[in-house]
């Protein structure tokens, strides 16, 4: 079964479950690779690099995680209020999510934290 429209790679390397590289989808271990939610998180996030030529999304990325480091000067809760973050979160259980999303969704998440 085919969880994902982007290619699945399998890379023990990483230190986390999950990871959105555009185009692919890296995971850490087979395990994952029918995890949906995973897959549905993932695949947000490659939404969202689309929408934003990809480039300027992983400066923004990095660009809100520093930002959110200076502010709460943790690395756990800068990543989890980095608001390209706070969109997957938000919709990884929703299955219907990626059909309705609008290319731009994740500017609703700049301005509230969490």
């Amino acid at each position: 079964m085919r969880i994902s429209k982007y290619p699945v790679i399998v890379a023990p390397f990483l230190k986390v479950a999950g990871m959105a590289l555009f185009p692919f989808i890296l995971v850490s271990d087979r395990k994952y690779l029918n995890d949906e939610v995973l897959m549905r998180h993932e695949t947000i996030h490659l939404q969202q690099e689309l929408a934003l030529l990809i480039i300027p999304f992983y400066l923004l990325y990095a660009l809100s995680y520093l930002v959110n480091l200076l502010m709460y000067r943790n690395h756990d809760k800068a990543y989890e209020q980095i608001f390209f973050e706070r969109e997957a979160y938000a919709h990884e259980h929703n299955t219907a999510y990626l059909v309705n999303r609008k290319p731009w969704a994740w500017r609703n998440y700049i301005i509230t934290k969490g």
